[in-house]
Parts: structure tokens; C-alpha cells; sequence
């Protein structure tokens, strides 16, 4: 066995930029064909045709995780146009920043809605069509070291990841029967459009001296990760987080 995800349909959300962009070119650079997903579907133009120029296969389709009729269609087009998902990475996601005791209602509503709510739905939908075709498959949802470790001003964005790692391992356990395999990635500090200023900061780069690996991370950290819960060589494994932080998490 191998990494090698030839014949296999995947879905990857959010994927107009940062990780579900370089999520969506890993897979489909191991041989899957991708249905890339987001909000805007013109920024998924350039993604397809950056996967068209290594002879990978690719559509766009608008999504906005936060709308039942939405992550239907989305799972609907994906199964027309490339056949039965065997992959789906549940990378959606957002962030507000504030202080905790000044935090809005809606923004704290908003948040869980993208991040936690959003991708149930997602997981659902995708074991309802696993279940339906009978083929099973790997569910990945992106965590994040936040949902493990207490940090500030970010209170909605931790408790969603925190809720999403428990959401991980009891639907694992649900759905393992159906060979349905759901499992976590849990990144530290990857570098990206969103971060990239705050990461050269003084603040940023307090931050960074502080994990045992002396760096933070960038995109490309994440593909082996991704690579092994996709492929069927982690066919035994499910429930299960795999944290990608440098050591960040596993100090005091």
C-alpha cells in the first residue's frame, strides 16, 4: 500500500485558500479527483487550473457550510461529476478575535456556525452519501492546537475546535461499522495569508520562539498527515487527532 489515491473521489472545503488550497493539491497530486469547495467560487479557478496543469482533475462548487441546502448540493454535484466520495476534509472554518467579556452574541454564533455546526453538517451529509453507495471512507476534519490549549481572545474559535475533536471521536465510534473512518488533523502555527503578518510581529515572534522546534509551520507540513488518514494506509485507525505543532502542545 501507498499514498497513492488513484480512482478515488475527494471533497475538500474552504478550499479557495490557505490549507484547503494546499489540502485540495495534495490530494489531487496523489491521484484523487478533487471537488474543490468555498464560499467564492471564483477564487477556485485558479486552484482548477493549477490541478488541470499536472494533469489532475478538478471542479469548483459553491459552498457555504453554514446552509443545509447548500452542503447537499455540494455533495450532490461532487457525486455527478466525479463519482462516490471516498474522501472528504472538513476544513471550513473562521475566526474573530476579542476580548471574551466584550464578545458579541452573533459574532460567538457566527463562529460556531461555520466551525462546529458547519462541518457536522458536512460529516453527515458525507456518511449518509458513504452509507448510501456502501463503500465507506475517510472523514478529516481540521482541528486546531486551540482546541486543546487555552489561549486569549479567541474564546468562539477554541470551544469550536474543542468541540470538534469530541465531535471526531464519537462519530468515529458511530460509524466505524459502516467503515467509515473519521479522524482529526490538529495544527499548530502554519504559516499563511491570514496569519503571515502576525507571525513577524514582535508578538508572533515571541510566540514562535516559545515551540521546541524553533519555527512555525508552513502548509507543506501538513501533507503527510493528510496523505495517511486519506489513503488506506491508516485503515486501522479512527477517532483518532494527529497534532502537527512542533511540539508546541506537549510543553507546560
Amino acid at each position: 500500500m501507498s499514498f497513492d489515491l488513484s480512482g478515488k473521489a475527494a471533497l475538500v472545503t474552504g478550499a479557495s485558500s490557505g490549507l484547503g488550497r494546499r489540502f485540495a493539491i495534495t490530494l489531487a497530486q496523489a491521484g484523487a479527483k478533487v471537488a474543490v469547495a468555498a464560499r467564492r467560487v471564483d477564487r477556485l479557478d485558479s486552484l482548477v487550473q493549477e490541478i488541470a496543469e499536472f494533469d489532475g482533475r478538478a471542479i469548483a462548487i459553491q459552498l457555504d457550510v453554514t446552509d443545509p441546502d447548500s452542503v447537499r448540493h455540494v455533495l450532490d454535484v461532487a457525486e455527478t461529476e466525479l463519482g462516490g466520495l471516498s474522501i472528504m476534509v472538513n476544513n471550513a472554518g473562521m475566526v474573530l478575535r476579542g476580548d471574551a467579556h466584550e464578545m458579541a452574541l452573533a459574532d460567538w454564533d457566527a463562529v460556531i456556525e461555520t466551525n462546529l455546526r458547519g462541518a457536522w453538517m458536512m460529516a453527515q451529509q458525507t456518511a449518509r452519501h458513504m452509507m448510501r453507495l456502501g463503500h465507506g471512507g475517510s472523514i478529516i476534519n481540521i482541528a486546531s492546537i486551540l482546541g486543546i490549549q487555552g489561549r486569549p481572545w479567541v474564546p468562539a474559535y477554541s470551544a469550536s475546535k474543542g468541540g470538534l475533536i469530541s465531535l471526531t471521536r464519537a462519530l468515529a465510534v458511530e460509524w466505524a461499522p459502516h467503515g467509515i473512518r473519521v479522524n482529526a488533523i490538529v495544527p499548530g502555527y502554519i504559516e499563511t495569508d491570514i496569519n503571515r503578518e502576525f507571525l513577524a510581529s514582535a508578538a508572533g515572534k515571541t510566540l514562535k520562539a516559545r515551540i521546541p522546534q524553533g519555527r512555525t509551520g508552513v502548509p507543506e507540513d501538513l501533507d503527510g498527515p493528510l496523505l495517511l488518514l486519506a489513503s488506506d494506509l491508516s485503515g486501522f485507525m479512527t477517532g483518532t487527532t494527529l497534532t502537527v505543532d512542533g511540539g508546541h502542545s506537549a510543553q507546560l
